[in-house]
């Protein structure tokens, strides 16, 4: 393929990615930047952390992308009770066979919503991880591969909220990225008040691509060209975070990997041919700010905050 078709191939793609985040806008009003950030994490193979205050629109924002994505989906609501065979399945003595037949759980879905995780135990959060890592699940010592795509995207309410679990670093790790919605602007509010209930337009969303479609963009984006001098960039920016001493721990290859990936996924949804160090900036805050924490943090630390100090040290080779 050459440089002409690849150009109009990444177009025809962007016009399509451009729809879904308007169609998207309808429901979830002034968020194109967390929209777009979302629809990135997915296209990514990535999983998705949405943490902010109750009543904000992270449940409904998951309910779209499922259904303009045209994927199955399921919603696992985390509680204090809810154990790991309540997320991956059981299995059931059948008497007419005398055998144990395995009944699968609401993990075995595309796109799995997991709401308020950190409501539940450590050990109920800890079903996901070989999920979310290598889209499988082992139970009584059987390994059952997961659908594809496979995606997660959890929600969790701040930690100084009464009865929430804090999630470990591990599994904190396992979220490409982490997005926060925050309050609406005033012209979104005065719509979203003078408007209908926003679980009526959800009746009313139609698929805009398949999971078949789905999964041509994510190799398309895989497919995006990356430059020496920008894998020369993102390791500088990997190194710094390992050398400073501002940082308790520096990012891990996975966050790097990551890193790359979002920036290919974000370089296809602005039609660039290839991935710019602008790419990287853009997905940086969003990947980074739960991965890394300030040796001497304020309080006031944003995820911008520390993706802007990050950028600030490196330069652009």
């Amino acid at each position: 393929m050459n440089t002409a078709q690849i150009d109009m191939q990444t177009n025809s793609t962007k016009g399509e990615l451009d729809k879904i985040v308007e169609e998207i806008s309808h429901v979830i009003l002034g968020k194109e930047k967390a929209i777009r950030l979302s629809l990135t994490c997915l296209l990514a193979r990535g999983h998705l952390l949405i943490e902010d205050l109750p009543g904000m629109g992270k449940t409904t924002l998951t309910h779209v992308l499922a259904n303009i994505l045209g994927l199955d989906y399921q919603r696992i609501q985390f509680t204090s009770d809810l154990l790991p065979a309540d997320i991956l399945g059981v299995s059931i003595f059948n008497r007419e066979s005398s055998s144990f037949s395995f009944h699968p759980g609401p993990v075995f879905s595309q796109l799995i919503l997991a709401d308020e995780i950190n409501r539940a135990t450590p050990r109920a959060q800890s079903a996901l991880l070989e999920a979310m890592e290598e889209s499988q699940i082992t139970v009584e010592g059987e390994t059952r591969p997961l659908p594809k795509p496979f995606f997660v995207i959890a929600t969790q309410n701040p930690s100084n909220q009464v009865g929430t679990f804090p999630l470990p670093e591990s599994q904190l790790d396992r979220f490409t990225m982490r997005i926060e919605l925050g309050y609406p602007d005033n012209m979104a509010e005065r719509e979203l008040l003078k408007g209908c209930d926003r679980r009526e337009l959800l009746k009313n969303i139609t698929p805009v691509i398949n999971s078949e479609r789905l999964i041509e963009m994510q190799k398309q984006a895989e497919s995006i060209h990356v430059s020496d001098a920008l894998l020369d960039y993102l390791q500088d920016l990997l190194e710094y975070s390992r050398r400073s001493a501002d940082y308790v721990n520096g990012l891990s290859p996975r966050a790097g990997l990551s890193v790359l990936r979002c920036a290919r996924t974000w370089a296809l949804m602005q039609g660039h041919p290839q991935v710019l160090p602008e790419d990287i900036q853009q997905v940086l805050p969003s990947i980074i700010s739960h991965r890394l924490t300030k040796v001497q943090d304020d309080g006031y630390t944003t995820q911008e905050n520390i993706a802007a100090h990050l950028i600030k040290q490196v330069p652009i080779p």
